[in-house]
C-alpha cells in the first residue's frame, strides 16, 4: 500500500465518550481525502483511542494504512506480544501496518525487537518501528538483530523544533528510514497559538492564499520521507490539514521560514512529549 503524504492522529480521541461519534466522522472524512495513514496507539485513553479508530475504518480495512504503539513497559519479549494481541483486538482488525515502540524504557532494545520480528513472522503485523528514538538509538538498534529491519521512526518535529534536522533526519533518509512528524503544529493549545502568530508564517499564509497551519504542514511536507500526522475533530479542521498536501513552498518561502525559524547548529538533545 503506496502511503499518503500526511496521516491522521489520534492522540487526546476517545477520552469523552461525547465527543466519539465526531472523532470517527473526522478520521472517515480524512480517508475520503486522502489521509489513510491513521496513527494511533494502546496509552491514548487506555486503548480508547484504538476504539475509535475501529469505528471509523469499519467496512474499509483495506483504505487505511494503521498505525499503533506499544508501551515500553509492555515490550518485554511475551508483552509485545499480548500488546499486540489487544491492540488487534480493540481496533478489530487482523494485522497492524506499523508497530512502534513508543519510547525506550527498561526493556532491553534487544528483547523488543525479538517480540517484534516474532509478530511480523506470524502476520500480527507487517512492519514494524520505533518512536523517540535519538541518532545514538537508532545506531544502538542496528547494531541488534532485527534492528536492520526498523521501517521508522516517530518523533517530535515541526518549525520550532527542529533539532532533528542536525543528524537524526539526515541519517533516517539516507536509509530509507520513514520519519513520521508528531504535534506537526506543537500540542499545547498556547505553543500552537504562538507558533501560528509568527508574522512569517502569517505573510506566507497570505501569499498561498492559505492558513498559517496549513504553511506549516506544507513546510513538513517538503521532505519526501517526512509524514506529518496532524489530529482534527471538525470537518473543517481535516479538509484543511488534507488542502496543504497542495501547497508547494518555492527556495524564497523556505527562506524566510529558516529566517524565522532557525535550523540547528548543532546537535541537540531530541525533543520529546
Amino acid at each position: 500500500m503506496t502511503l499518503s503524504r500526511m496521516g491522521q492522529g489520534t492522540w487526546n480521541m476517545g477520552e469523552r465518550a461525547a465527543d466519539k461519534a465526531a472523532e470517527v466522522r473526522a478520521l472517515q472524512l480524512g480517508l475520503d481525502l486522502g489521509m489513510t495513514v491513521v496513527d494511533t496507539a494502546e496509552m491514548y485513553a487506555d486503548g480508547g483511542a484504538e476504539e475509535v479508530v475501529a469505528e471509523a475504518i469499519a467496512g474499509r480495512r483495506s483504505e487505511a494504512y494503521l498505525v499503533s504503539k506499544v508501551l515500553p513497559q509492555n515490550a518485554s519479549r511475551k508483552g509485545v506480544l499480548a500488546a499486540c494481541e489487544r491492540s488487534l483486538a480493540r481496533l478489530k482488525v487482523d494485522h497492524i501496518d506499523l508497530y512502534l515502540l513508543h519510547w525506550r524504557g527498561s526493556v532491553p532494545l534487544a528483547e523488543t525487537l525479538e517480540g517484534l520480528m516474532t509478530l511480523k513472522k506470524s502476520g500480527k503485523i507487517r512492519e514494524y518501528g520505533v518512536s523517540n528514538f535519538d541518532l545514538a538509538d537508532m545506531k544502538e538498534a542496528m547494531q541488534l538483530p532485527g534492528g536492520d529491519e526498523i521501517e521508522a521512526n516517530q518523533v517530535l518535529y515541526n518549525l520550532r523544533r527542529r533539532g532533528i534536522e542536525w543528524d537524526l533526519l539526515p541519517w533516517c533518509e539516507e536509509r530509507g528510514m520513514l520519519v513520521m512528524a508528531y504535534s506537526p503544529l506543537e500540542s499545547e493549545r498556547a505553543e500552537q497559538a504562538r507558533l501560528l502568530a509568527e508574522p512569517a508564517l502569517q505573510s506566507l499564509a497570505a501569499r498561498h492564499q492559505a492558513t498559517p497551519a496549513q504553511i506549516a504542514l506544507a513546510w513538513l511536507l517538503r521532505r519526501d520521507g517526512v509524514l506529518p500526522i496532524p489530529k482534527a475533530v471538525s470537518e473543517a479542521h481535516v479538509r484543511a490539514n488534507a488542502a496543504a498536501m497542495a501547497i508547494r513552498l518555492d527556495q524564497e518561502d523556505l527562506a524566510t521560514l529558516d529566517k524565522a525559524f532557525s535550523p540547528p547548529r548543532r546537535a541537540t538533545p531530541l525533543d520529546m512529549l
